[in-house]
């Protein structure tokens, strides 16, 4: 996954700083992620006016190139419609690159998606998360936010169907067709208890890839983009630790960025190394906090792993670590220690 992010600085004598259209200063960082684990492949600082998708078809084949120097069989590209780099679908498909990317809903695109048949049409269902049957379910809370709009007239947006459809189209750069699929958003508005007109301009959403209807459905072209969205989730952790400005130029800042970003890495890294054994139950276990160390939180870990009070005695041969307290992340710590300790194997 490949996002853009603004990071803002205050400073008047940092070299490389640009304003965006939003007008804040600062520099505008290319963030590439693994999806599996979260981790950062590359960051790239730019300036803070520069567009988010420059340079991003280099750091997408860097990126390509290093999962499969990983071992990875399939890669998948996913980003939003700034990323969707028409002129390289073809190199991409050709390599045996999978991508799904947003594309804009252009007027050519939208007469298509208007003047497919009905039957074309199919109601798009999203899965909701199990959750756990309770005895006596706890009473959800009321919409207080939604009684103010009511009392108050103001104007609601309610969504109150979605559609999927699909259809080939073969953008301008390109020398084959690709699936385009349609989501169809049917919103009403309503003023108080007054249900006015529909939404005049009807609200599409277009993806394109180059996965066959046989590995994906057009459902899952649409869960897999909007997966994407967890890139927003991944930047805002990485600005716990890494996407600042703290220092005087532009490369300075980048080196600050990857170094720190390590941070980050270590986290994820220390949650894969943990390999479950023991009995059944201890592997459940111990796979479940496998999971949980790899999508926690950078201060969830920081705070609860690592800030544990200790003392370092210093003995004539060892060092010996003596924990001042405990509490349950403790467990996890020896956990994530005893994994290291194992040798590796390449």
């Amino acid at each position: 996954m490949l996002d853009g992010t603004q990071v803002e600085t205050s400073g008047e004598r940092k070299q490389g700083i640009g304003i965006n259209y939003k007008g804040q200063w600062g520099y505008h960082p290319l963030v590439v992620t693994l999806a599996n684990t979260r981790e950062p492949l590359f960051i790239a600082n730019r300036s803070g006016n520069r567009p988010s998708h420059e340079n991003s078809a280099f750091y997408f084949d860097l990126a390509v190139q290093r999962c499969r120097d990983a071992g990875f069989r399939k890669v998948v590209l996913r980003g939003d419609t700034d990323f969707a780099l028409t002129e390289n679908f073809d190199r991409w498909d050709a390599d045996n690159v999978e991508f799904v990317f947003g594309i804009d809903a252009m007027p050519k695109l939208v007469e298509i998606a208007e003047n497919l048949d009905s039957s074309a049409w199919k109601a798009m269902k999203r899965r909701r998360s199990q959750k756990p049957a309770v005895e006596k379910p706890r009473a959800r809370r009321p919409r207080f936010k939604e009684q103010i709009v009511v009392r108050n007239g103001y104007l609601n947006k309610k969504l109150a169907s979605e559609r999927i459809a699909e259809f080939d189209y073969q953008p301008g750069k390109c020398n084959r067709t690709y699936r385009v699929v349609v989501l169809h958003k049917e919103v009403h508005l309503t003023r108080g208890q007054m249900r006015l007109f529909d939404k005049e301009q009807p609200v599409y959403f277009f993806y394109i890839t180059n996965a066959t209807k046989k590995l994906k459905t057009p459902r899952q072209v649409v869960v897999d983009a909007n997966a994407r969205c967890n890139q927003e989730n991944n930047i805002a952790q990485l600005k716990q630790c890494c996407l600042n400005a703290p220092l005087s130029d532009l490369t300075s800042n980048w080196a600050y960025m990857v170094i720190a970003s390590l941070a980050w890495n270590l986290k994820v890294w220390s949650g894969l190394l943990i390999k479950p054994s023991g009995t059944e139950q201890e592997r459940a276990e111990q796979a479940a906090t496998k999971s949980r160390v790899i999508g926690m939180d950078f201060r969830t870990f920081r705070d609860r792993i690592l800030m544990v009070p200790a003392q370092i005695i210093r003995r004539s041969r060892t060092l010996v670590y003596r924990l001042l307290s405990y509490r349950p992340s403790v467990d996890v710590l020896l956990l994530i220690d005893s994994n290291i300790r194992r040798p590796l194997r390449c």
